[in-house]
Formats: C-alpha cells, sequence, structure tokens
C-alpha cells in the first residue's frame, strides 16, 4: 500500500516571521528545498520538521543540532556577502525584489482563481433583496 505523501503547512504558517505572504511563500520554498537535502542531513530533517508542522520555525532554528548547522551554512554567504561591491549588493536586493513581485502575483492569481471558484450567492436569507412594501 503506498503511503500518502506528508502534508505540508502553507505559507501562512511563516507570517509570523515574514513581512508579507510574498516573503511567507519565499521561506517556504526555501525550506521546501532543504528539504530535498543538499544541505546536509540535520537541515534536511529541520525543513522536514518544520514543513510538515512538527515543529515551528523558531523552535527549529533554536535547537542546538539544527543552530550549528544552520550557523555552518550561513557562514559562506556571510563572506561572500561582505566580500561584494555595494553594486553588487544591490543587483543582488533588486533580484530579489524580482522574486518577490514574482510571488506576489502568483499569490494574487491563486486568490483571483479562488474567488471565482467560490464567489459569494446571495441567499434567499440575505436580506439585501426583501422589503415590507
Amino acid at each position: 500500500m503506498p503511503s500518502e505523501p506528508e502534508k505540508q503547512v502553507g505559507d501562512s504558517e511563516f507570517m509570523d516571521v515574514a513581512r508579507d505572504p510574498a516573503e511567507a511563500r519565499a521561506l517556504r520554498k526555501a525550506l521546501q528545498q532543504i528539504a530535498g537535502g543538499g544541505a546536509g542531513d540535520a537541515l534536511k530533517e529541520m525543513a522536514q520538521e518544520i514543513l510538515s508542522g512538527r515543529a515551528g520555525l523558531r523552535q527549529a532554528t533554536q535547537a542546538s543540532g539544527y543552530a550549528d548547522a544552520l550557523m555552518e551554512k550561513v557562514q559562506p554567504f556571510r563572506e561572500q556577502w561582505d566580500a561584494m561591491s555595494e553594486t553588487e549588493r544591490q543587483a543582488r536586493a533588486v533580484e530579489g525584489e524580482r522574486v518577490l513581485d514574482e510571488y506576489r502575483r502568483e499569490i494574487e492569481e491563486e486568490r483571483r482563481v479562488a474567488q471565482n471558484k467560490n464567489p459569494k450567492v446571495e441567499g434567499a436569507h440575505s436580506g439585501k433583496s426583501w422589503s415590507l412594501y
């Protein structure tokens, strides 16, 4: 009997650390990539725990085993950032904003599709068309 795919949390799970839904989506997608295993076994496990809802992001990143693995992976990126010129940093920031804008468009389209699937139906008891006269 094939096992069912593990249920994953949605973007809204990350709104406590993200500034907007696009950032929450970016965080979820990054965790999905990490859960694929490219960042090592400890971070793969951490990402899977977070995405499954068994652990919160803050809780997981404060666990010493995960925090140590995370710091080990973040340090090279920090060094690369520090070595970049201001122009290179600005270019990365522009690219990041482009990705966030793409996620914003995706989210808006998903909302539009969901709204079209479930339009508000005015029932006979809505009170909007009733009159005593």
